[in-house]
């Protein structure tokens, strides 16, 4: 028994929980609302029944089915603009809806979202589609045609965006024009091209009014003078029968005059004809005549001409015979005046040759008296450079054996004084030496100094100091050298370090240029004298070699 309820419990529980996951997971689409589900699956569109929607799987949009009304009003200076270029206020109702069908649903939930809900959203949506339409299809109108034929401009409207709003996925059930009339004139700007060809169309259609009520109040005047002016109308009637009768009966008679007057103008004039044929013939035969007389006095003519220009030609042709003999003869005199000149050029260069043989002998005779002098001068100038020859080795012989006594007398001076410094204490010989590196000093910082000048730019990365136990020079580190040295290496060393030096001293805004150069004018005034450090340089080199 206690199974049974069990049983009984856990299958009202699982009824109620399906009832729960239906009513939270399942979606019902109904006659006005469509469904469009999205997610795990693809895209599934429920016009009836329903569907699951789990969480994060699937996502549900409704579309709504029913018809929506869209109102679009054009007035002012937004109406409407006819063919005839006049203004019309116009308010016009759009009834749509989705299309029933599953690509129509999915279209506009596209398309369109959750404002086919909202009118106002959706007409502002489409706002720019049907206002486009009614004036599209207006443009083709004039203000009274769209008036008289308002069906048509409606289902013109209707045709114009159907295919467009089926591009939404919307159908458009009808279009209905609710108000139509004129723009009111004091709406209209007259700066307005369209505006302005209105308004004169508008002027004239009033003036137009005007002049018609002009007129029937016009007519109604005349329509009272009108009774006395029928009576006076039979009576002149009556006065023109009687003058048509009147005419009537001349004209008949001038008519049978004239017929007689043509019948015999007709007969003249076929007389006249026959005169005027016989004439032309006439003139025609006496024409032959003369043209044939004409041909045969032009053809005398011709023959006399014929022999005239032949005698001409037989003429000009022995006088053409007479100037080619005339020719051959000036050729023949050409040719005797070429042979003359060819024999003037023959004697011309036989006598050139004599004188160019004549000038060579002269020339040869020259070059022998020249080289007979040529001869005596060498052997005149070669006994004088043999002399000389002799004479400057007699002089180098003897200066030879003067250098030799000079510089064995120089080398013994020296041996006297390298035997005297060789005597002199440590003292003496370090201070020496110490004296010739001042005095070379300001060279060798010169000659230091001149690969930095080539350096363009130096960036300085990092520097710890300008200790002489980071130079890496060749001193130990230790202070117990002589003071002259360590003042010499510290020089040394800020040569080698003289462009990081400026280079640190521009970036933090301090000139040092002036006091190395300071420093190098105090060295270079120094004495320096070339003698004294040669003599120093070789006494201490000499003393190092003693040593």
């Amino acid at each position: 028994m206690v199974g049974w309820v069990v049983a009984i419990v856990i299958i009202v529980i699982a009824i109620i929980v399906a009832i729960l996951f239906l009513n939270r997971f399942y979606k019902k689409a109904t006659r006005e609302v469509a469904l469009v589900r999205t997610g795990a699956g693809g895209q599934k569109v429920i016009l009836d029944g329903g569907c699951f929607a789990l969480p994060i799987l699937h996502k549900v949009s409704e579309v709504n089915m029913k018809t929506t009304r869209l109102e679009i009003a054009r007035s002012s200076e937004k109406s409407m603009i006819t063919s005839d270029r006049l203004r019309v206020d116009a308010t016009a109702e759009f009834y749509v809806r989705v299309q029933p069908t599953e690509s129509g649903v999915a279209t506009a939930a596209q398309a369109l979202g959750g404002k086919s809900f909202r009118a106002a959203e959706l007409a502002e949506t489409l706002d720019g589609k049907l206002v486009d339409a009614m004036l599209s299809v207006a443009a083709g109108y004039t203000m009274d045609t769209l008036q008289d034929q308002r069906g048509k401009y409606a289902a013109e409207i209707t045709s114009a965006l159907t295919e467009n709003l089926a591009q939404n996925g919307l159908d458009l059930e009808s279009v209905s024009i609710t108000r139509l009339d004129q723009t009111p004139f004091d709406a209209l700007d007259d700066n307005n091209a369209f505006n302005a060809v209105g308004m004169r169309r508008l002027a004239e259609i009033i003036a137009t009014n005007q002049k018609e009520r002009a007129a029937i109040t016009a007519d109604a005047e005349v329509s009272v003078r009108q009774s006395q002016l029928d009576a006076t109308k039979k009576r002149l009637v009556i006065e023109r029968e009687e003058e048509e009768a009147q005419i009537t009966q001349q004209r008949e008679i001038e008519e049978r005059r004239a017929e007689s007057q043509a019948a015999i103008a007709e007969s003249q004039a076929e007389s006249e004809e026959r005169r005027e044929r016989a004439r032309i013939k006439r003139e025609e035969e006496v024409r032959g005549i003369e043209i044939e007389r004409d041909r045969a006095v032009r053809r005398l003519e011709l023959d006399a001409t014929l022999a005239t220009d032949t005698a001409r030609h037989d003429k000009e042709i022995q006088l053409a015979a007479k100037r080619i003999e005339e020719a051959k003869a000036q050729v023949k005199a050409q040719a005797a005046k070429a042979e003359e000149t060819v024999a003037a050029e023959a004697v011309q260069t036989a006598r050139d040759q004599a004188i160019a043989e004549r000038e060579k002998t002269v020339a040869v005779i020259r070059a022998k008296e020249q080289a007979e002098v040529d001869d005596t001068r060498v052997k005149s100038e070669t006994g004088t450079m043999l002399a000389m020859a002799q004479a400057h080795a007699r002089s180098t012989s003897v200066r030879a054996e003067a250098t030799k006594d000079e510089l064995l007398a120089e080398a013994e001076g020296k041996a006297a004084i390298v035997g005297t410094e060789n005597a002199q204490s440590n003292e003496v010989i370090s201070m020496k030496l110490d004296l010739a590196r001042l005095e070379a000093l300001p060279d060798i910082v010169g000659k230091m100094m001149k690969p930095a000048e080539k350096i363009d730019s130096i960036r300085i990365n990092h520097i710890t100091g300008f200790g002489n136990n980071g130079s890496g020079g060749g001193s130990s580190g230790s202070g117990d050298g002589a003071v002259v040295n360590q003042v010499v290496d510290g020089i040394l060393s800020m040569a080698l370090q003289l462009p990081a030096v400026k280079k640190l001293g521009e970036e933090v805004g301090i000139n040092i240029g002036d006091g190395l150069k300071g420093l190098s004018d105090v060295t270079a005034d120094a004495p320096s004298a070339s003698d004294s450090s040669g003599s120093a340089e070789a006494a201490a080199s000499e003393a190092e070699g003693d040593t």
